[in-house]
Protein backbone atom coordinates (compact mmCIF):
# COMPACT_ATOMS: atom_id res chain seq x y z
CA UNK A 1 0.00 0.00 0.00
CA UNK A 2 2.64 2.17 0.77
CA UNK A 3 4.70 1.71 -2.25
CA UNK A 4 1.95 2.50 -4.52
CA UNK A 5 0.90 5.67 -2.83
CA UNK A 6 4.21 6.58 -3.27
CA UNK A 7 4.28 5.73 -6.87
CA UNK A 8 1.44 7.86 -7.01
CA UNK A 9 2.22 11.24 -5.62
CA UNK A 10 5.97 10.75 -6.70
CA UNK A 11 4.41 10.88 -10.30
CA UNK A 12 3.59 14.21 -9.62
CA UNK A 13 5.87 15.97 -7.15
CA UNK A 14 9.59 16.08 -7.07
CA UNK A 15 10.16 17.33 -3.98
CA UNK A 16 11.26 14.39 -1.84
CA UNK A 17 10.44 15.85 1.45
CA UNK A 18 6.98 16.90 0.24
CA UNK A 19 6.67 13.06 -1.18
CA UNK A 20 7.41 11.73 2.30
CA UNK A 21 4.47 14.46 4.42
CA UNK A 22 2.06 13.78 1.72
CA UNK A 23 3.20 9.88 1.62
CA UNK A 24 2.43 9.82 5.19
CA UNK A 25 -0.74 12.23 5.16
CA UNK A 26 -2.23 9.68 2.43
CA UNK A 27 -1.89 6.65 4.89
CA UNK A 28 -3.65 8.47 7.74
CA UNK A 29 -6.42 9.20 5.27
CA UNK A 30 -6.58 6.00 4.35
CA UNK A 31 -6.03 3.55 7.31
CA UNK A 32 -9.33 6.05 9.01
CA UNK A 33 -11.43 4.39 6.32
CA UNK A 34 -9.70 0.80 5.93
CA UNK A 35 -12.88 -0.38 8.01
CA UNK A 36 -15.48 1.05 5.93
CA UNK A 37 -13.91 -0.68 2.95
CA UNK A 38 -13.98 -3.85 0.98
CA UNK A 39 -10.21 -5.25 0.74
CA UNK A 40 -10.59 -4.76 -3.15
CA UNK A 41 -11.67 -1.19 -2.99
CA UNK A 42 -8.52 -0.42 -0.63
CA UNK A 43 -6.21 0.13 -3.16
CA UNK A 44 -7.79 2.48 -5.50
CA UNK A 45 -8.78 3.98 -2.35
CA UNK A 46 -5.24 5.01 -1.65
CA UNK A 47 -4.50 5.95 -4.88
CA UNK A 48 -7.70 8.31 -5.58
CA UNK A 49 -6.11 9.94 -1.69
CA UNK A 50 -3.04 10.88 -2.93
CA UNK A 51 -4.05 12.23 -6.30
CA UNK A 52 -6.55 14.19 -4.69
CA UNK A 53 -3.65 15.69 -1.50
CA UNK A 54 -1.71 16.38 -4.32
CA UNK A 55 -4.36 18.40 -6.48
CA UNK A 56 -5.67 19.80 -2.99
CA UNK A 57 -1.96 21.03 -2.28
CA UNK A 58 -1.53 22.24 -5.86
CA UNK A 59 -4.52 24.46 -5.65
CA UNK A 60 -3.74 26.09 -2.37
CA UNK A 61 -0.33 27.26 -3.56
CA UNK A 62 -1.70 28.50 -7.15
CA UNK A 63 -4.55 30.59 -4.81
CA UNK A 64 -1.64 31.52 -2.79
CA UNK A 65 0.37 32.80 -5.74
CA UNK A 66 -2.68 34.90 -7.06
CA UNK A 67 -3.57 36.93 -4.15
CA UNK A 68 -0.03 37.43 -3.33
CA UNK A 69 0.03 40.81 -1.54
CA UNK A 70 0.99 42.82 -5.01
CA UNK A 71 1.21 46.53 -3.77
CA UNK A 72 4.69 45.16 -1.35
CA UNK A 73 5.49 42.55 -3.72
CA UNK A 74 6.96 43.89 -6.93
CA UNK A 75 7.82 41.23 -9.19
CA UNK A 76 6.49 41.09 -12.39
CA UNK A 77 3.41 39.11 -12.75
CA UNK A 78 3.62 36.10 -15.41
CA UNK A 79 -0.13 35.62 -15.66
CA UNK A 80 -0.78 36.37 -19.28
CA UNK A 81 -3.65 39.19 -17.85
CA UNK A 82 -1.09 41.39 -17.00
CA UNK A 83 -2.80 44.34 -18.20
CA UNK A 84 -6.21 43.60 -16.41
CA UNK A 85 -3.97 43.04 -13.30
CA UNK A 86 -2.37 46.61 -13.42
CA UNK A 87 -5.76 48.06 -13.80
CA UNK A 88 -7.11 46.91 -11.05
CA UNK A 89 -4.37 47.05 -8.93
CA UNK A 90 -4.37 51.18 -10.14
CA UNK A 91 -8.17 51.15 -9.49
CA UNK A 92 -7.07 49.78 -5.71
CA UNK A 93 -4.51 52.01 -5.04
CA UNK A 94 -6.65 55.10 -5.98
CA UNK A 95 -10.11 53.74 -3.72
CA UNK A 96 -7.13 53.32 -0.71
CA UNK A 97 -5.71 56.45 -1.08
CA UNK A 98 -9.05 58.17 -1.11
CA UNK A 99 -10.20 56.53 2.28
CA UNK A 100 -7.19 57.99 3.85
CA UNK A 101 -7.99 60.32 5.91
CA UNK A 102 -6.85 63.38 4.41
CA UNK A 103 -3.49 64.49 6.67
CA UNK A 104 -2.03 60.86 5.83
CA UNK A 105 -2.90 60.99 2.70
CA UNK A 106 -1.18 64.32 2.14
CA UNK A 107 1.98 63.42 4.02
CA UNK A 108 1.67 59.99 2.44
CA UNK A 109 1.80 61.56 -0.98
CA UNK A 110 4.50 63.90 -0.48
CA UNK A 111 6.85 61.77 0.87
CA UNK A 112 6.35 58.76 -1.28
CA UNK A 113 5.56 60.60 -4.54
CA UNK A 114 6.77 64.22 -4.73
CA UNK A 115 9.62 63.02 -2.18
CA UNK A 116 9.15 65.06 0.26
CA UNK A 117 11.62 64.67 3.69
CA UNK A 118 10.39 64.38 6.78
CA UNK A 119 12.59 67.16 8.09
CA UNK A 120 10.64 69.45 5.70
CA UNK A 121 7.13 67.61 6.48
CA UNK A 122 7.70 68.94 9.99
CA UNK A 123 8.71 72.43 9.07
CA UNK A 124 5.72 73.06 7.39
CA UNK A 125 3.09 71.36 9.51
CA UNK A 126 5.37 73.18 12.87
CA UNK A 127 5.40 69.38 14.17
CA UNK A 128 8.72 67.18 14.57
CA UNK A 129 10.18 64.18 12.31
CA UNK A 130 9.73 61.82 14.71
CA UNK A 131 6.15 62.71 14.58
CA UNK A 132 5.93 62.96 10.82
CA UNK A 133 7.26 59.42 10.87
CA UNK A 134 4.84 57.87 12.87
CA UNK A 135 2.33 59.47 10.99
CA UNK A 136 3.64 58.12 7.95
CA UNK A 137 4.24 54.64 9.90
CA UNK A 138 0.35 54.65 10.28
CA UNK A 139 -0.69 55.46 7.21
CA UNK A 140 0.87 52.82 5.32
CA UNK A 141 -0.45 50.47 7.24
CA UNK A 142 -3.97 51.74 6.78
CA UNK A 143 -3.18 52.08 2.88
CA UNK A 144 -2.14 48.24 2.97
CA UNK A 145 -5.41 47.32 4.75
CA UNK A 146 -7.63 49.65 2.32
CA UNK A 147 -5.45 48.36 -0.86
CA UNK A 148 -6.55 44.96 0.24
CA UNK A 149 -10.04 45.67 1.03
CA UNK A 150 -10.39 47.95 -2.61
CA UNK A 151 -8.83 44.88 -4.19
CA UNK A 152 -11.59 42.23 -2.54
CA UNK A 153 -13.76 44.74 -3.90
CA UNK A 154 -15.98 44.24 0.11
CA UNK A 155 -16.64 45.40 3.04
CA UNK A 156 -15.41 43.99 6.38
CA UNK A 157 -18.74 42.35 8.09
CA UNK A 158 -18.16 43.94 11.46
CA UNK A 159 -17.10 47.00 13.22
CA UNK A 160 -14.18 45.44 14.75
CA UNK A 161 -12.61 43.97 11.28
CA UNK A 162 -11.03 46.70 10.43
CA UNK A 163 -9.31 47.92 13.78
CA UNK A 164 -7.96 44.19 14.20
CA UNK A 165 -6.86 44.71 10.34
CA UNK A 166 -4.85 47.46 11.07
CA UNK A 167 -3.01 46.61 14.34
CA UNK A 168 -1.88 44.01 12.35
CA UNK A 169 -0.41 45.98 9.44
CA UNK A 170 0.95 48.12 11.85
CA UNK A 171 2.34 44.91 14.21
CA UNK A 172 0.82 46.85 16.65
CA UNK A 173 1.10 44.02 19.37
CA UNK A 174 -0.18 46.30 21.83
CA UNK A 175 -3.73 47.02 20.32
CA UNK A 176 -3.53 43.33 18.93
CA UNK A 177 -3.88 42.55 22.77
CA UNK A 178 -6.61 45.12 23.72
CA UNK A 179 -9.14 43.52 20.70
CA UNK A 180 -7.66 39.89 20.83
CA UNK A 181 -7.18 40.49 17.49
CA UNK A 182 -6.06 36.18 17.45
CA UNK A 183 -9.67 34.99 18.71
CA UNK A 184 -10.62 37.53 16.15
CA UNK A 185 -8.57 35.72 13.34
CA UNK A 186 -10.48 32.54 14.32
CA UNK A 187 -14.14 33.58 14.67
CA UNK A 188 -13.57 35.86 11.22
CA UNK A 189 -13.36 34.08 8.01
CA UNK A 190 -12.81 37.11 6.14
CA UNK A 191 -10.34 38.78 8.73
CA UNK A 192 -8.36 35.72 8.50
CA UNK A 193 -7.96 35.40 4.48
CA UNK A 194 -6.89 39.13 4.18
CA UNK A 195 -4.56 38.60 7.64
CA UNK A 196 -2.53 36.26 5.69
CA UNK A 197 -1.26 38.52 3.33
CA UNK A 198 -0.59 41.26 5.56
CA UNK A 199 1.24 39.00 8.56
CA UNK A 200 3.48 37.04 5.22
CA UNK A 201 4.32 40.49 4.41
CA UNK A 202 5.75 41.47 7.58
CA UNK A 203 7.30 37.77 8.67
CA UNK A 204 8.81 38.20 5.11
CA UNK A 205 11.08 41.12 5.92
CA UNK A 206 11.39 40.68 9.38
CA UNK A 207 11.01 36.69 11.07
CA UNK A 208 13.36 33.71 9.96
CA UNK A 209 12.13 31.87 13.14
CA UNK A 210 8.77 32.05 13.12
CA UNK A 211 5.80 30.44 10.68
CA UNK A 212 2.37 30.47 10.91
CA UNK A 213 0.00 28.23 9.37
CA UNK A 214 -3.99 28.86 8.94
CA UNK A 215 -5.52 25.55 9.08
CA UNK A 216 -8.48 24.65 7.20
CA UNK A 217 -8.02 21.35 5.12
CA UNK A 218 -6.06 18.60 4.56
CA UNK A 219 -3.35 20.09 2.29
CA UNK A 220 -2.88 22.95 5.49
CA UNK A 221 -2.15 19.81 7.52
CA UNK A 222 0.57 18.61 5.06
CA UNK A 223 2.13 22.11 4.41
CA UNK A 224 2.39 22.47 8.53
CA UNK A 225 3.92 19.65 8.73
CA UNK A 226 6.38 20.40 5.76
CA UNK A 227 7.21 23.88 7.35
CA UNK A 228 7.62 22.83 10.60
CA UNK A 229 10.11 20.36 9.31
CA UNK A 230 11.94 22.75 7.66
CA UNK A 231 12.25 25.40 10.20
CA UNK A 232 13.08 22.94 12.89
CA UNK A 233 16.49 21.89 10.89
CA UNK A 234 17.78 24.68 11.82
CA UNK A 235 17.99 24.43 14.80
CA UNK A 236 20.33 20.50 13.95
CA UNK A 237 17.36 18.39 14.48
CA UNK A 238 18.50 14.83 13.65
CA UNK A 239 16.62 13.16 10.63
CA UNK A 240 14.55 11.50 13.33
CA UNK A 241 13.38 14.15 15.63
CA UNK A 242 12.55 15.73 12.56
CA UNK A 243 10.36 13.18 11.60
CA UNK A 244 9.41 13.32 15.29
CA UNK A 245 8.36 16.66 15.24
CA UNK A 246 6.49 16.61 12.19
CA UNK A 247 4.17 13.76 13.35
CA UNK A 248 3.58 15.78 16.42
CA UNK A 249 2.32 18.78 14.40
CA UNK A 250 0.44 16.92 11.67
CA UNK A 251 -1.78 15.25 14.65
CA UNK A 252 -2.53 18.24 16.26
CA UNK A 253 -3.31 19.80 12.73
CA UNK A 254 -5.35 16.94 12.06
CA UNK A 255 -7.12 17.23 15.38
CA UNK A 256 -8.30 21.13 13.93
CA UNK A 257 -9.42 19.65 10.76
CA UNK A 258 -11.50 16.95 12.38
CA UNK A 259 -12.82 18.63 15.26
CA UNK A 260 -12.39 22.23 14.93
CA UNK A 261 -12.65 22.89 11.15
CA UNK A 262 -10.57 26.04 11.16
CA UNK A 263 -7.43 27.28 13.38
CA UNK A 264 -3.88 28.32 12.85
CA UNK A 265 -0.35 26.85 13.96
CA UNK A 266 2.68 28.81 14.54
CA UNK A 267 5.94 27.10 14.69
CA UNK A 268 9.04 28.83 15.82
CA UNK A 269 12.84 28.53 17.18
CA UNK A 270 13.09 28.61 21.18
CA UNK A 271 16.20 28.59 23.39
CA UNK A 272 16.69 28.20 26.82
CA UNK A 273 20.66 28.58 27.83
CA UNK A 274 22.76 26.61 25.73
CA UNK A 275 19.49 24.27 24.76
CA UNK A 276 17.78 25.12 21.31
CA UNK A 277 14.17 23.89 20.65
CA UNK A 278 10.96 24.08 18.74
CA UNK A 279 7.47 25.48 19.80
CA UNK A 280 4.47 24.21 18.56
CA UNK A 281 1.51 26.48 19.43
CA UNK A 282 -1.81 25.10 17.59
CA UNK A 283 -5.28 27.49 18.46
CA UNK A 284 -8.51 26.99 17.15
CA UNK A 285 -12.05 28.20 18.27
CA UNK A 286 -13.90 25.11 18.14
CA UNK A 287 -15.88 23.06 20.54
CA UNK A 288 -13.34 22.51 22.99
CA UNK A 289 -12.73 19.43 24.95
CA UNK A 290 -14.93 18.82 28.35
CA UNK A 291 -12.27 16.70 29.63
CA UNK A 292 -8.73 17.12 29.16
CA UNK A 293 -7.20 15.02 31.22
CA UNK A 294 -9.55 12.17 29.54
CA UNK A 295 -8.64 13.48 26.13
CA UNK A 296 -4.66 13.25 27.24
CA UNK A 297 -5.28 9.74 28.61
CA UNK A 298 -7.31 7.90 25.79
CA UNK A 299 -7.27 10.63 23.20
CA UNK A 300 -9.78 11.22 20.47
CA UNK A 301 -9.51 9.52 17.94
CA UNK A 302 -13.59 8.56 17.14
CA UNK A 303 -12.30 10.02 13.23
CA UNK A 304 -10.30 6.70 12.80
CA UNK A 305 -7.08 7.62 12.59
CA UNK A 306 -3.69 6.41 13.80
CA UNK A 307 -4.88 6.55 17.26
CA UNK A 308 -1.70 9.15 18.06
CA UNK A 309 -3.91 12.45 18.44
CA UNK A 310 -3.22 14.33 21.79
CA UNK A 311 -1.35 11.35 24.32
CA UNK A 312 0.38 11.05 20.80
CA UNK A 313 1.58 14.02 20.66
CA UNK A 314 2.52 14.69 23.53
CA UNK A 315 4.67 11.25 23.80
CA UNK A 316 6.67 12.66 20.98
CA UNK A 317 7.52 15.71 22.41
CA UNK A 318 9.33 16.70 25.42
CA UNK A 319 6.84 19.25 27.20
CA UNK A 320 3.32 19.72 26.17
CA UNK A 321 0.46 21.97 27.49
CA UNK A 322 -3.28 22.18 26.97
CA UNK A 323 -5.92 24.46 27.57
CA UNK A 324 -9.48 24.10 26.40
CA UNK A 325 -12.93 25.37 27.72
CA UNK A 326 -16.33 24.18 25.58
CA UNK A 327 -17.43 26.48 23.40
CA UNK A 328 -14.18 28.44 23.45
CA UNK A 329 -11.96 26.61 21.61
CA UNK A 330 -8.50 24.40 22.69
CA UNK A 331 -4.77 25.98 22.56
CA UNK A 332 -1.88 23.25 22.08
CA UNK A 333 1.55 24.34 23.19
CA UNK A 334 4.30 21.79 22.73
CA UNK A 335 8.10 22.05 22.40
CA UNK A 336 10.97 19.42 21.67
CA UNK A 337 14.67 20.19 22.76
CA UNK A 338 17.22 19.02 20.79
CA UNK A 339 19.15 16.74 22.54
CA UNK A 340 22.84 18.64 24.33
CA UNK A 341 26.46 17.31 24.18
CA UNK A 342 27.55 15.32 26.55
Amino acid sequence: MTALIRRVIAARVHDRQLVDDLVQEALTRVMSARQRLEPAALAPYAAVTARNLVASLAATESRNRRHAHRLIDLRKPELPEEELLRREELRAVTTALANLPVPEREALVAHEVEGKRTSWLAASRQSTPGAVATQLSRARARLRVEYLLALEQSEPPTPRCRPVLLALSSGDRRRQRELDAGRHLLDCRFCANLSNQLLDRRRAATATDEVHIPIESDADVVTARKQGRELARKADFSATDLTIIATAISEIARNIVMFAERGEIVVRLVGDGDRRGVTVTARDAGPGIADVEDALEHGTSSYGGLGLGLPGARRLMDEFEVSSEPGKGTTVIMTKWRPGRR
